[in-house]
């Protein structure tokens, strides 16, 4: 079994080292657990602050988000993927997320491909697209990274079961205007939770989202439910709207037992 911890929490804009600190509150909670991988938020350290993203990046190898963290993973012994944060590439910014291992060391990077741009996101007006898919040969699992609007894009997960995901993350930053009408946010949501119903069970993988709650920007409302759920589509865990944590023991040998019957990674 692999213990699988998602964090869930509203970030202080700006304030990078408010919301480590409160992240690892977040995490000391379930200090109880066996924990194999961790998942935080995307925009965990800057919150959806564009100027706070854009004038306080960190570097190529991961700044103050890698060195913070890096204790962390020590400290519980887990692999962890630090949600998303502003990386700096020469001229470029990128929306990354940065995966460490259990000794702390970096052991890969997803600079996000499918950038928001609609609906009024300007995420695309100040940060570069990525271009490469990432599916990580960690110590317990072959875990893939996605983040947030990806999960509109199948084809990307098609990409990564074939290069063998078993457990498919999501850093998240999924978001409502704060003014829109209940039925529409509820509407939202349950659309929400329908995309990671699906991305887990057509690709039969473990698909664990790590998402921004409550208001996280003055016109905009974040969703929370973040979640857990299995290759055949069970919700193992949903978050709601309350910051916190979920945590969920999974078998990796159903996936892998699935993935033998029924071999999507092969099929066009």
């Amino acid at each position: 079994m692999a213990g699988i911890l998602s964090i869930q929490f509203t970030p202080a804009a700006g304030d990078k080292e408010r919301n480590f600190q409160k992240v690892c509150g977040l995490i000391d909670k379930f200090a109880d657990r066996k924990f194999d991988l961790i998942v935080i938020p995307e925009f965990f350290s800057t919150g959806i602050c564009d100027d706070a993203f854009i004038n306080s990046p960190e570097n190529t190898e991961g700044g103050a988000v890698v060195e913070f963290f890096s204790k962390i993973v020590r400290k519980y012994n887990t692999n962890i993927v630090c949600g998303t944060a502003s990386e700096r590439d020469g001229e470029k910014l990128y929306n990354t997320a940065f995966v460490l291992d259990r000794n702390g060391v970096l052991a890969g990077k997803y600079r996000k491909i499918h950038l928001y741009n609609f609906f009024g996101g300007n995420e695309g007006t100040y940060t570069d697209a990525g271009s490469d898919t990432l599916v990580l040969d960690l110590d317990f699992a072959k875990v893939g990274v996605s983040v947030c609007f990806d999960i509109k894009f199948p084809l990307l997960y098609r990409d990564l079961i074939k290069q063998g995901a078993e457990i498919i993350v999501s850093p998240s930053a999924w978001s409502i205007l704060a003014s829109a009408p209940k039925k529409e946010k509820e509407i939202f949501i349950k659309t929400w939770e329908a995309m990671n119903i699906c991305r887990a069970t057509e690709s039969l993988v473990y698909f664990v989202t790590s998402n921004l709650t409550g208001r996280t920007a003055p016109y905009l409302e974040s969703i929370g439910h973040s979640m857990i759920t299995g290759p055949y589509g069970e919700v193992i865990c949903n978050a709601e709207e309350e910051e916190g944590g979920i945590y969920a023991d999974i078998d990796l040998k159903v996936v892998r037992d699935l993935k033998g019957k029924v071999p999507v990674a092969l099929m066009e």
